[in-house]
């Protein structure tokens, strides 16, 4: 890892302060940190997207007329499918939204990721023999592990 010394303007029109190498690696660490919470906040709403579609599609073969019940913050509320079909679709319109802004944040983050390597020259030991589509087919992986989720429905 090398340091740049030059007090060059930035992007912003500021010159640039001399940082430490320590300095550059604490910066470039919490940038990596941030993907990460990135990633893995949208695994999770992936998660309850795939659960949100697997209710509408198992509750669409119901009478709407059959009672059921709803978890909502934290209380059991009882329904009718009916009226719950509804609120679930547009959840899972929303989760779509968000997931899709998800994806969209941790492509920025990689870029702002790969401009901090550039501009302090910082090399991550390993990385320059794995191909480039590593990481998103590891990404991928851990996507198909984490989707052996089921949803039990019984007849009441």
């Amino acid at each position: 890892m090398a340091t740049q010394t030059e007090s060059a303007p930035t992007a912003s029109g500021k010159p640039k302060e001399k940082k430490s190498q320590e300095e550059i690696y604490t910066e470039f660490q919490q940038l990596r940190n941030q993907q990460r919470n990135l990633v893995n906040n949208l695994h999770t709403i992936e998660m309850d997207l795939r659960e949100h579609r697997t209710v509408i599609d198992t509750l669409k073969t119901v009478d709407g007329e059959r009672k059921c019940f709803r978890l909502i913050g934290g209380v059991l509320v009882e329904q009718t499918v009916g009226a719950i079909l509804p609120q679930l679709e547009v959840n899972r319109g929303q989760l779509e939204k968000l997931v899709d802004e998800g994806k969209e944040q941790i492509s920025k983050k990689g870029i702002e990721i790969n401009a901090y390597k550039d501009e302090h020259n910082i090399s991550v030991r390993g990385q320059e023999a794995a191909p480039a589509g590593a990481s998103s087919e590891k990404d991928a992986g851990d996507d198909k592990a984490s989707g052996n989720r089921n949803v039990l429905v019984g007849n009441l």
